[in-house]
């Protein structure tokens, strides 16, 4: 049996998934910080031996372990802000989503940084991981054609375009590869976990469901989630 997909969360589940991505973002910063508390005590011996390395294939696994680590408090307070916001932003349409979404983020910021960042430079610190926060945010209302989420994309890129400049070369003492590599990662993402909408309904036949008239239409879609949210 085939069912097509139906529209938008309503209001109930999409307050659910805040509400869980709010926990998992908090729960993410804690672990963020007490790594940070770890590694401080120990004279940054952990961003030393656990931040990546370009070219070294027994350093290749520290892409999951580099964005938890950081080289200093100022670092990691620059980074917490922007973290949660763009995770929390990131998170609140679905939180298995969102920890795909966080591998290939750290995945691709890690391995820009691998193959093309300068040997001798140990790289660490969840800055890649904003950027593709950032970069999935802005883009996944216009692929999953979100109302809502096509207007907070809009006003995250107005407000924090400025963040593409440490995206290009020239800052010195930050990594743009990595957080270069996190924006495409996020972009990725948002293209790769998009929601499916049917071009048109199944056609009738033994074992299939023929969707409602207008169902999977992005206009149809739309009108829905305006209704769900009391805007018409």
């Amino acid at each position: 049996m085939e069912n097509s997909r139906s529209g938008p969360a309503g209001p109930e589940e999409m307050i659910a998934e805040a509400r869980r991505a709010l926990f998992v973002m908090v729960g993410f910063l804690a672990v963020v910080w007490a790594v940070q508390c770890a590694n401080w005590a120990d004279g940054y011996a952990l961003s030393r031996d656990y931040g990546l390395m370009s070219g070294k294939p027994g350093r290749l696994l520290d892409v999951f372990t580099a964005p938890l680590l950081h080289w200093n408090w100022m670092h990691i307070e620059a980074n917490s802000g922007p973290l949660f916001i763009f995770g929390f932003l990131a998170a609140y349409r679905g939180v298995a989503r969102f920890a795909v979404l966080t591998a290939l983020v750290a995945v691709t910021s890690g391995l820009a940084v691998w193959f093309f960042e300068d040997s001798r430079m140990d790289t660490a610190g969840a800055s890649g991981l904003i950027f593709g926060y950032f970069g999935y945010v802005v883009v996944r209302g216009l692929f999953d054609r979100h109302l809502v989420d096509t207007l907070i994309g809009l006003v995250m890129a107005g407000s924090f375009a400025y963040m593409l400049t440490v995206a290009v070369p020239g800052t010195p003492g930050v990594s743009w590869l990595c957080h270069l590599g996190g924006l495409v990662g996020g972009l990725a993402g948002a293209w790769l976990l998009r929601d499916r909408h049917p071009g048109q309904a199944p056609r009738q036949g033994p074992g299939r469901a023929v969707a409602p008239r207008g169902a999977g239409h992005p206009r149809a879609d739309l009108h829905k989630e305006l209704e769900d949210l009391g805007l018409l």
